[in-house]
C-alpha cells in the first residue's frame, strides 16, 4: 500500500495550485510530492528520471510495464519527453523513485559488476522487424557482439542487413538492450545513436574491445 503523503508535502501541493511558488529549499520535496500523489491516484503514465554514466546524463523513462525508454547524452531530451507524451500518455512525470531499481542496474552495470540487466522492458515503442531485431539484440551476452547480417538473420530476413541496421538505430532502450554490442560485418563500430565514443566505452567496459 502506498503511503500516505505527509501534511506538510499535501501543503505545498496546495500552495502550488494556489500559484504559490515554493521557496527553492522546498522544490525538491515538492516535485516529489506532487509525483508521489500522482502516482497515488494513478495519474502517471510515463514516470521520467536521469542517471550520471561513464557516457554521459541518460534520461529514463518508465511505465507500468517497465522501461521504455532510454536518451543517451547528446540526444534531445526535450523532444524525447515530448515524444513520449504523445505516444505514450501526456502524463509525462519527474518522478526519479520510479526508477530507482533500473538506476542500481546501471550503477552496477558501468562498476563491472552487472553483466545482464533484470528490470521489466515495455517494447510498445517499437514494433515488427524492429521489434524483432532488438528482441534478438537483447539476447547476445555481455563481452560478445554479432553483425548486421547476423541480427537481420536472426529476426528471419538474413538480406535485410541494411534494414537491421536501421532498427538498431531506432533502438528506445539502448545500453539495455545492447545494440551497442552490434557491429559491422568487417569489424568496424557502425553506428551509435550516442555516438561511437560511447559506443567504444561500453565495449571496452565489457571487454569486447582491446
Amino acid at each position: 500500500m502506498t503511503e500516505a503523503a505527509k501534511p506538510q508535502d499535501e501543503e505545498l501541493i496546495r500552495a502550488a495550485v494556489r500559484g504559490e511558488a515554493p521557496t527553492p529549499a522546498d522544490t525538491a520535496r515538492w516535485r516529489a510530492a506532487l509525483a508521489a500523489r500522482a502516482e497515488r491516484e494513478g495519474l502517471i503514465d510515463v514516470a521520467v528520471g536521469s542517471t550520471d554514466s561513464p557516457i554521459g546524463t541518460l534520461l529514463l523513462a518508465a511505465t507500468d510495464q517497465g522501461l521504455v525508454r532510454v536518451g543517451l547524452s547528446g540526444t534531445d531530451h526535450e523532444l524525447i519527453l515530448e515524444q513520449l507524451s504523445t505516444t505514450l500518455g501526456p502524463r509525462v512525470i519527474e518522478h526519479p523513485a520510479r526508477l530507482d531499481p533500473i538506476k542500481r542496474e546501471l550503477d552496477q552495470y558501468f562498476a563491472g559488476r552487472r553483466r545482464r540487466f533484470e528490470c521489466p522492458l515495455d517494447w510498445r515503442l517499437t514494433s515488427g522487424f524492429v521489434r524483432s531485431v532488438l528482441e534478438r539484440t537483447a539476447e547476445i551476452p555481455f563481452g560478445e557482439t554479432r553483425t548486421y547480417a547476423e541480427m537481420a538473420a536472426l529476426a528471419g530476413s538474413p538480406r535485410a542487413s541494411r534494414a537491421a541496421g536501421s532498427a538498431l538505430g531506432a533502438n528506445p532502450i539502448p545500453v539495455v538492450v545492447p545494440c551497442h554490442r552490434v557491429l559491422r560485418s568487417g569489424g568496424g563500430l557502425g553506428g551509435y545513436a550516442g555516438g561511437l565514443d560511447a559506443k567504444r566505452t561500453l565495449l571496452t567496459l565489457e571487454g569486447a574491445l582491446g
